[in-house]
């Protein structure tokens, strides 16, 4: 059982930077990792996810604006956001799979996804 525990949320104001990490209990070298975000009354959206192989997809809403990153060494994964925008407020939870390799539609696919973390808050001000 791998336990994610995840950091670095806060209040910005928009067009501010964040940047969260996620610690795991356990190795991530060989797991696919992922940052999802939810924000009250919308659905789950997927935010990006990296693979063994550092290989990185994004959803299209934060292309170019945020970046995953991990360190195995640390068992830590990254999410360096930039230029938020006041629509993006929400919980962002890490995540972590089986395998070390992310399947094609894996950001929208949480189910691909076995372990979970509880989640840091992001508000971000106009």
């Amino acid at each position: 059982q791998v336990q994610l525990v995840e950091s670095g949320g806060g209040s910005v104001q928009a067009g501010g930077s964040l940047r969260l990490s996620c610690v795991a209990s356990q190795g991530i070298a060989n797991s696919c990792m992922a940052w999802f975000r939810q924000a009250p009354g919308k659905k789950r959206e997927g935010v990006a996810t990296i693979n063994s192989d550092r290989h990185t997809n994004y959803g299209n809403s934060v292309m170019g604006r945020f970046t995953i990153s991990r360190d195995n060494a640390k068992n830590t994964l990254y999410l360096q956001m930039n230029n938020l925008q006041a629509m993006e407020p929400a919980m962002y939870h890490c995540a972590a799979s089986r395998f070390p390799g992310c399947i094609a539609n894996a950001l929208s696919a949480a189910s691909s996804f076995a372990y979970w973390g509880q989640g840091t808050q992001v508000t971000v001000s106009s």
